[in-house]
């Protein structure tokens, strides 16, 4: 216990000091640790010096990095750290969340969501020689932390965890295009499957394992050739991509240490979900994306794959939400989450079309079909072929139905999709509109 006699002398270390310096004396009440007043509580250094008492001392520093660390001083002016912990405010204790793929299409939304519900968030991010942080550059900043780490790279996920010490743990990270796993297999397997090991090896070598919840990020890629319509829970798996492999062993891995280790590890298998968020690789940002340059005059047709693949498609936003409240149960499990709707990529490009008033009729067969538009509200204009098929873009094994039964989520989430897919694509286009407008063509 610190003796009353201990004063703590804050400075301000930058340049521009908004405290020049604050001396003040706190009588200490069966603490070890020191909460300054507000005004000092971030970016302070320390100096002291004892009056009076016993050693060791112990105090703690809040420091502009979202951490506390608590520290001790010994009657010989030794000084050590002994313990390092994420920022709380003492008055609401809220927690404490850490995040994988923040700066992705779900990761973004999950940032948003979890900081309006008052958590301190920190997001693991790679280096790499650019930066890619658009998603999340307009969210506040005072309890959002970013730190370098990697999937591949078991050593700097634990040295986060233990740093951090978060209550909840999103995975949300993955080489999740679906196309380019066939191509890059190995690295889809190391980061969409070991990743999901390496997190879950990180929580209980931190000893977290009984107080620290899990959420892995599944996908209903899983189910592939599906054994049954719709998919739940208890639908078979069978993935058709690199991709779904290597999902399929971070759904089991989940599991297994769920049953293991009595961990509050839980899967969400969600069904596919997009937004203006979506990369521009995918096929439904691809379609709202070209449907927006060609309304503008930037492009004349967009080149797609297997046009009637079925989806169940809804709203990242909604999704996220579920994601959260699969952390908030007693008991840790898994859950399907999709909108109980199945939609086709031809019906999605006839949607995105129809946000800027142009019909799409098909003529033809096969990769000679093509999409012809017709603008509803210039008549005058001239059709023309606006779709086209490639077949590079084709599968080497396809999946040509995804359809999701989400009633376990529903009755015991409480959650249900808002989103219809009509509003997801007027959604898309309008987004991409403005982008273009803006002069932004890279996103």
């Amino acid at each position: 216990m610190l003796h009353p006699g201990l004063v703590i002398e804050w400075k301000e270390k930058y340049a521009r000091p908004i405290v020049e310096q604050c001396k003040e004396t706190w009588l200490v009440e069966g603490s070890n640790s020191i909460r300054p007043p507000p005004i000092y509580d971030v970016g302070m250094a320390v100096s002291w010096h004892h009056d009076t008492g016993p050693f060791p001392a112990h105090f703690t520093i809040y420091t502009e990095d979202g951490f506390t660390t608590d520290h001790e001083f010994s009657a010989s002016g030794q000084h050590k750290v002994t313990a390092t912990k994420a920022l709380r405010n003492d008055a609401a204790t809220p927690r404490v969340a850490l995040m994988t793929g923040i700066t992705g299409q779900d990761g973004s939304y999950l940032a948003e969501l979890l900081l309006a519900k008052g958590y301190t968030v920190h997001g693991i991010v790679r280096r790499s020689s650019s930066f890619n942080r658009h998603r999340i550059d307009k969210l506040p900043k005072a309890r959002l932390f970013l730190h370098y780490g990697d999937l591949s790279d078991g050593t700097s996920c634990l040295q986060i965890i233990e740093k951090v010490r978060p209550d909840e743990i999103y995975n949300l990270a993955a080489q999740s295009h679906v196309q380019t796993s066939f191509e890059t297999s190995e690295y889809t397997g190391d980061i969409d499957g070991l990743g999901v090991l390496r997190l879950l090896n990180g929580i209980r070598a931190a000893g977290l394992e009984h107080t620290t919840r899990f959420y892995q990020a599944s996908t209903s890629e899983l189910f592939g050739r599906v054994r049954e319509v719709p998919q739940s829970e208890l639908t078979p798996f069978y993935p058709r991509s690199p991709y779904g492999v290597a999902k399929q062993y971070g759904y089991w891995i989940v599991v297994n240490y769920r049953e293991a280790y009595g961990m509050h590890a839980s899967n969400g298998i969600l069904f596919n979900h997009e937004s203006p968020r979506r990369g521009p690789t995918f096929v439904t940002r691809k379609i709202t994306r070209s449907v927006a340059r060609i309304h503008l005059g930037l492009e004349n047709e967009v080149h797609l794959g297997n046009l009637n693949a079925r989806r169940d498609w809804g709203h990242a936003r909604d999704y996220v939400d579920a994601m959260w409240r699969i952390l908030q149960q007693d008991q840790s499990d898994d859950y399907v989450i999709a909108t109980g709707k199945m939609t086709s990529v031809r019906s999605f490009v006839e949607a995105s079309f129809s946000a800027v008033n142009v019909r799409i009729e098909w003529q033809g067969t096969g990769a000679d079909e093509i999409g012809i538009g017709y603008n509803l509200t210039d008549p005058t204009v001239p059709s023309r072929v606006r779709v086209r098929i490639d077949p590079k873009y084709y599968r080497p094994a396809e999946v040509e139905q995804l359809l999701g039964n989400a009633t376990k989520a529903h009755d015991q989430l409480g959650w249900t999709a808002s989103t219809s897919v009509s509003d997801l694509c007027k959604e898309m286009v309008e987004s991409d509109l403005r982008l273009v407008l803006d002069g932004d063509l890279e996103s």
